[in-house]
């Protein structure tokens, strides 16, 4: 029954940074870069839906809908001012840009909110589930997570596929000078790449919320594990970075019941390097074609 547990735990969990991680996939699919405040993102969608719903007593709905607009409005904000300046000039400075973002982001939510850790109600986080009169230690939400995530997923593949905005965002991923050319306005399709990645994370946040103490650092460190996700599962790769969140999140609910938690970020990091070592450009990454 424990290793029942850990193994659901773990694929809600996973797919928390399944859902990060595809906001990464988002924008280095469009611009060849990458939001490092993707973690202050999945912060300020936690927090705002603690705000509107606990604080404020907003249905629940309505809150995360203005927490995820919020969200996108601050992707926007990170695009215009930390990564499109830069990559105009040819500079790599981006990297470093969207770290300072994020620090602002989640020092402003920290005056703002205050620094105690705060636990948002949520009847799906409430009473866990029980099989046969034995308590399995398992909320509901753990459940709702991976569902949602797998939605998201299957709702990006159709909209890069069927969808006009996705064939434009394809056509910039191939060729932004030639769409520019043809009336595409690429500059939109990749501010609005990191609108939705903001947004991916900002939903990962409210969903993550009632499971864990809410607070201005809490993004960081999922931001890092979000983005080794990316990493493992090829960054390229929506499905892959999916799957590799899920991997991510079962190593360490398996490592955490098995061995205990001191030794989670040891080992589940250590196994990411092996993974790298063995498969450089991800699980599911395909390596890179260079014209010479």
């Amino acid at each position: 029954m424990l290793m029942l547990s850990a193994l659901i735990s773990g694929i809600g969990l996973g797919s928390m940074y399944g859902l990060m991680a595809l906001g990464f996939h988002v924008t280095y699919a469009v611009s060849g870069t990458v939001n490092f405040a993707q973690g202050s993102s999945m912060m300020l969608g936690a927090v705002l839906t603690y705000t509107f719903v606990q604080t404020l007593g907003w249905p629940v709905v309505p809150a995360i809908a203005l927490a995820l607009v919020i969200c996108a409005a601050y992707g926007l904000l990170v695009e215009a001012l930390a990564v499109r300046p830069f990559v105009r000039r040819g500079s790599d400075a981006w990297l470093m840009a969207t770290v300072a973002m994020g620090i602002v982001l989640d020092n402003l939510v920290m005056f703002a909110f205050g620094k105690e850790p705060r636990s948002l109600h949520s009847p799906l986080a409430h009473t866990p589930l029980e099989i046969g009169g034995l308590g399995l230690g398992v909320y509901p939400l753990q459940l709702v997570i991976p569902l949602v995530g797998l939605c998201l997923a299957a709702g990006l593949h159709l909209l890069s596929r069927r969808t006009r905005w996705g064939t434009a965002m394809l056509a910039v991923v191939q060729n932004r000078e030639a769409a520019r050319l043809m009336g595409i306005p690429a500059q939109r399709v990749v501010a609005g790449a990191f609108a939705l990645s903001a947004v991916l994370a900002g939903i990962a946040g409210a969903l993550i919320a009632p499971l864990v103490n809410v607070h201005a650092d809490m993004g960081t460190v999922f931001g890092l594990k979000a983005f080794a996700v990316a990493i493992l599962g090829g960054i390229s790769s929506a499905w892959g970075v999916l799957f590799a969140g899920l991997l991510f999140g079962l190593a360490e609910a398996l490592i955490a019941a098995t061995l205990g938690s001191g030794y989670t970020q040891i080992i589940s990091f250590s196994l990411v390097i092996v993974a790298l070592a063995l498969r450089p450009d991800g699980l599911f990454g395909r390596a890179q074609v260079r014209k010479v």
